[in-house]
């Protein structure tokens, strides 16, 4: 089969450029070794985390350096024998996490995140998604003072984009959350950002509607990938598939494809947990809640509350190990009433991310052809819709809608 372009992974971010290079009149080839929607971005909290100005950044403290060391914060988490190869990321990590770098990262993220709201709406409308999603914000809990106090200092800046957050009482988070028990001391409202209930579905919805418009989606392993002429070449479960332009969405799976073709980039995998609960009868919840200090996410799902762990460093396919989740049950279990487990095992994926904690979007170093879209941690659900529309607009030569620079792969050398 020959096509335009070859869009290679299914999640939120490859569907939704391949959904973009469709409403452009281009065919389209999306492959996946799975269904769309049916890995990374199937696990996650479920936000449009339009705030999100801040950076999951490094601990820079010495003391919440041994917190994580010594297993003291639930957030995290990591694997011993994963640590030797993770170390001259580790290192750049922390680096990207100064003061100085953080507010540089800032103005740089908010570039994408100005447009994650409307472009996850433009294809929501367009593609019959827009039953999942919800307004409200989201609402962060905070067990202590030093907690709230560190919440304070993002609000200078987030006032200085333009985003909503207000500090709010124990009696007024009840008020908006009844369900909710006061182990906590205070809480933030942000109220900009919104949610789903469903990241799955809503993937899944976007790549009904890319078929819909002509597109293809095929099963495949991306592996297959080969040079034809000046050209590209997969397989899939239906015959190959050429292209004259391919694009790499693999999110953790990227690099598996890319060294073969020379390509060398900083990517690493931050892996999570989740797992669904029913609500004790009577109870509900009508947003994402985080317990800061707890380490976890509670969100209101299709399949039932779902909590979210925070960050496990370990080899991206080593068995899991979901010692978070055990232990942020027990918390989240002092602030909502969670009934039993509604599933036998709980998920896992992994976040891809760069050191520099920004994403790579743009031409692939000396493979013309190549686009590369991957390593958005932890803001893939929310970026994806954005990615697709800026480098679809850069593939066809339009004038983008944002600068792409500071996302381009050729930051790394």
């Amino acid at each position: 089969m020959k096509t335009d372009t070859i869009v290679l992974g299914a999640g939120i971010v490859g569907t939704s450029i391949a959904l973009n290079l469709a409403m452009r009149g281009r065919s389209v080839v999306l492959v996946d070794r799975r269904g769309p929607g049916e890995e990374t971005s199937y696990g996650n909290a479920g936000l449009v985390e339009r705030a999100s100005i801040y950076p999951v950044a490094f601990p820079r403290r010495i003391s919440a350096l041994a917190d994580v060391a010594l297993g003291r914060n639930p957030a995290a988490h990591y694997h011993w024998n994963a640590l030797p190869g993770l170390v001259p990321w580790l290192f750049a990590y922390w680096r990207a996490s100064a003061p100085a770098r953080i507010l540089d990262y800032a103005r740089t993220i908010e570039t994408l995140l100005a447009h994650s709201l409307a472009e996850h709406e433009r294809l929501a409308g367009a593609s019959g998604a827009g039953h999942f999603f919800r307004e409200g914000g989201w609402l962060k809990l905070y067990r202590t003072e030093a907690g709230l106090e560190n919440e304070r200092g993002e609000f200078p800046l987030a006032s200085q984009y333009g985003l909503s957050a207000r500090e709010i009482g124990v009696d007024e988070a009840l008020a908006m959350e009844p369900s909710l028990r006061p182990v906590f001391r205070g809480a933030v409202i942000w109220s900009d950002p919104h949610s789903v209930s469903s990241p799955g579905g809503v993937t899944q919805a976007y790549a009904a509607h890319f078929a819909a418009l002509g597109g293809h989606v095929r099963r495949g392993d991306a592996r297959t990938l080969a040079r034809l002429g000046a050209g590209w070449s997969v397989t899939t479960e239906e015959g190959g598939v050429e292209a004259p332009e391919v694009v790499v969405a693999l999110g953790p799976w990227a690099m598996d494809v890319l060294r073969p073709f020379g390509l060398r980039l900083p990517l690493q995998v931050k892996r999570g947990y989740h797992m669904h609960y029913h609500a004790a009868d009577g109870t509900a919840l009508s947003r994402p809640v985080l317990d800061e200090e707890g380490g976890y996410v509670i969100t209101p799902m299709v399949g039932g509350i779902r909590l979210t762990t925070g960050v496990e460093f370990a080899r991206r396919d080593a068995p899991k190990t979901p010692v978070q989740l055990d232990r942020t049950e027990t918390l989240a279990r002092q602030l909502f009433p969670l009934a039993a487990r509604a599933e036998p095992e709980p998920w896992m994926g992994s976040r891809p991310a760069f050191p520099d904690m920004l994403p790579v979007i743009g031409a692939a170093p000396g493979q013309n052809g190549m686009w590369l879209a991957i390593g958005h941690q932890h803001l893939g659900f929310t970026l994806g819709p954005i990615t697709g529309r800026l480098l679809a607009e850069m593939m066809d030569g339009e004038t983008p809608c944002t600068d792409p620079a500071p996302f381009s792969p050729h930051r790394f050398g």
